[in-house]
């Protein structure tokens, strides 16, 4: 029977080839405290272009340990750049760096929304967001109690976006918000009352908490500049103000 493969021994295969200019582990060995019994190892390798290696039989290797993701430099640099991967490259960890520092400022560049990516971002977030919000109280008002509870829960996951776009930031995975939030709190807003209004809000659609979580995003989106978003809803506004 074939030995599976783990980490340390692909790590030190790895580290021996010189085709390999990085390694980057993400997942929840990349952050601290989110390991369990059951998570496994998710490295990232790039390879220099046009440099052979033996490596590349490894590609698309996963099982319970060793999850592996083979890449050039240029395709390294492109990963989540947007896409889902953004928010696990943004907190991975260097197990390897062979360009004096390149892969971890490529990693800090994903960890960094643009000043003009994040507004495009914000002003999209922000309108889907009132979106939800505004079809959540009027189904309320209109006695739909489960689908004001699902737009309100649809509400929370655009809010989501929108907090972290404001700050320049990808929005992390749901199972990482809580750490995310202990470490790199969002600026402006108390992290346990947004959690617990995360809480409220997604579970049963609770109008008064929505319309208060309502209230502090109005006034950060207004003093970022996002007020004509906004304004766009018109008297829709009253609803979601509660007057």
């Amino acid at each position: 029977m074939t030995t599976p493969l783990t980490y340390d021994t692909f790590v030190e295969l790895a580290s021996a080839d010189t085709a390999v200019v990085g390694l980057v582990l993400k997942g929840s060995r990349a952050h601290e405290g989110m390991t369990t019994e059951h998570s496994d190892h998710d490295l990232y390798v790039v390879l220099a272009d046009g440099v052979p290696t033996t490596l590349t039989r490894f590609a698309g290797h996963r099982t319970r340990e060793l999850d592996l993701v083979l890449l050039t430099l240029d395709e390294f640099r492109a990963a989540g750049m947007p896409g889902f991967e953004r928010y696990a490259l943004a907190r991975a960890q260097v197990v390897l760096d062979r360009l004096d520092g390149d892969i971890a400022r490529i990693l800090a560049a994903k960890a960094r929304l643009t000043a003009d990516e994040a507004s495009r971002a914000a002003a999209h977030w922000l309108d889907a967001y009132a979106n939800s919000l505004y079809r959540s109280l009027k189904n309320d008002r209109d006695g739909h109690g489960l689908a004001a509870r699902l737009d309100a829960a649809d509400s929370i996951s655009h809010l989501l976006e929108l907090l972290f776009s404001l700050d320049r930031r990808p929005r992390p995975y749901n199972k990482y918000l809580e750490w995310e939030l202990a470490r790199h709190p969002l600026p402006g807003w108390d992290t346990d009352a947004l959690l617990d209004a995360v809480e409220r809000v997604s579970g049963s659609g609770d109008v008064s908490s929505q319309r208060r979580l309502f209230a502090q995003v109005e006034a950060a989106a207004r003093q970022r500049g996002h007020g004509a978003v906004l304004d766009a809803w018109g008297e829709d506004l009253e609803l979601m103000r509660g007057r």
